[in-house]
């Protein structure tokens, strides 16, 4: 029997807040363990907690990029439930009144456009983390996590494969990055994905049992493991075999997910408005100033570049996958305005310098001033094309005027007229044979000509005025 993958998700995103939701303890990462605690987000009796504006503010800027529906009057509730890294016994979610209610992000999934339903966005704190070292008896628990502000952003089952889920996770991922709301760093676990999949015979409307893959910080872990579940699942149910509600985690060892406990519904987790804290109350008009700071998102940015700078959707894509490398993008062709050109460097020598080096675009020690200097170069016919690429990484390495280096490096490019002529003479007068081919008709000697010119300029004659010149004194 054939069967559909049903698969709707969770994203917990973690807020880029100088400090946790509901006290003042900083959010930054790797410090030594249990360091940065207070009775706040240790839940110690008698300590208080005090909402953070500024997520808020993240939360109400995410919910209209994603076109929700704003609760104007949200709440906090707890969620309890008993782990050793949840110092309260409770954590501190949104249920019932979420701060984001309904909306949707379109994604495109192999050049069809598909709108994704987003269910609900609400804030809650962290949890800690279980750390267990290899040999140590027990395991022990860092709380340094504990109270970091997350958005969970829940989706409809509107997604029906791991490229569906793979297009939607990236374009939210840009889309947060873009809003500055999320850093997006997926190895530090500030945005961690929960697919939840079902499997139901095609054709029927009917939802099938649905399995939760927990903690995926990785895209191409969620399609490992969306494959292989999917594959579980079809064998289990092809072979009489029941589908349980359960947990499950991605082993990348084994490529395989396992089971970590059965999946808790609502109930399980008794909900109550939590008393320490008032409902959040939006203000109409705060909302329409906080939309006015919403910058132009990746879907919009991707359209214009296709039109304004007449880009294929491929680079145009590679672009504006990174806010950072788009910015670059066009501060680099306000000096250098040839938009194919900068995005051919900017997606390929820069890029490539980038992903070697893992420094972001806003890092790059080449500003796009400088690489738009070697571009103009390249333009000018100061330095060919190919010595400029050969260049790059040295260029990238130092803080070098690329006009001094292409100088510094004898690769500045010969076009005086006077000064080849003497050379075409001299090689013209060298090859005698191949001359008398050329103008036998015989044009494909012209590249071994054109060859001989550059040998015996040491490379620094100008390829296009050689050619020319090569061609008016074999037809004189």
């Amino acid at each position: 029997m054939a069967y559909e993958p049903v698969i709707g998700v969770e994203v917990h995103a973690q807020l880029r807040t100088q400090t946790k939701l509901f006290c003042g303890c900083p959010t930054l990462f790797g410090l030594p363990p249990n360091t940065q605690v207070c009775p706040v987000c240790l839940g110690l009796p008698g300590s208080l907690p005090v909402l953070n504006q500024r997520a808020v503010e993240m939360a109400v800027r995410t919910g209209l990029a994603l076109n929700c529906e704003l609760t104007l009057a949200s709440q906090f509730s707890r969620k309890n439930y008993f782990y050793p890294d949840l110092p309260k016994g409770y954590q501190i979610s949104q249920y019932d009144l979420p701060i984001c209610g309904p909306g949707w992000l379109e994604i495109s999934v192999k050049g069809k456009t598909k709108r994704v339903r987003i269910t609900r966005a609400h804030l809650e704190e962290d949890a800690g983390k279980s750390v267990h070292e290899e040999g140590a008896e027990g395991s022990h628990v860092d709380l340094n996590r504990t109270g970091t502000p997350l958005l969970e952003i829940v989706t409809e089952p509107d997604l029906h494969s791991s490229d569906e889920v793979d297009a939607y996770l990236k374009a939210l991922r840009d889309l947060l990055v873009y809003l500055d709301v999320c850093d997006g760093n997926m190895e530090q676990g500030s945005f961690r994905c929960e697919p939840n999949i079902s499997l139901r015979p095609q054709g029927q409307e009917k939802l099938g049992t649905k399995v939760e893959l927990k903690n995926i910080n990785s895209f191409r872990f969620a399609k490992d493991a969306l494959e292989y579940e999917m594959s579980r699942q079809a064998e289990l149910l092809s072979d009489g075999g029941v589908v349980v509600q359960e947990t499950r985690q991605w082993d990348v060892q084994k490529g395989q997910t396992a089971v970590m406990r059965s999946k808790e519904g609502a109930h399980d987790y008794r909900y109550f408005p939590d008393p320490d804290l008032l409902p959040v109350t939006l203000d109409s008009e705060w909302i329409e100033e906080l939309r006015a700071t919403i910058p132009e998102l990746p879907s919009t940015r991707l359209q214009r570049f296709t039109q304004e700078y007449e880009l294929s959707e491929y680079d145009a894509t590679i672009l504006t996958d990174s806010k950072g490398v788009a910015d670059y993008f066009e501060a680099c062709v306000k000096f250098f305005p040839h938009p194919k050109t900068v995005s051919n460097w900017v997606t390929g020598e820069l890029l490539r310098e980038l992903n070697a080096a893992g420094t972001s675009a806003e890092d790059s020690p080449v500003s796009p001033e400088r690489l738009a200097e070697l571009l103009q170069l390249v333009d000018a016919g100061t330095v060919s094309l190919k010595g400029a690429r050969e260049l790059f990484p040295e260029l990238y390495a130092s803080e070098i005027a690329p006009e001094q280096l292409v100088k510094d490096k004898g690769m500045v490019q010969v076009s005086d007229e006077g000064q080849l002529s003497g050379i075409i003479e001299d090689v013209l007068a060298n090859h005698s044979a191949q001359v008398d081919q050329y103008r036998g008709g015989k044009e494909a000697v012209l590249g071994f000509l054109v060859g001989q010119v550059m040998k015996a300029s040491k490379g620094t004659a100008n390829p296009g005025k050689v050619n020319e010149l090569l061609r008016q004194a074999l037809t004189s």
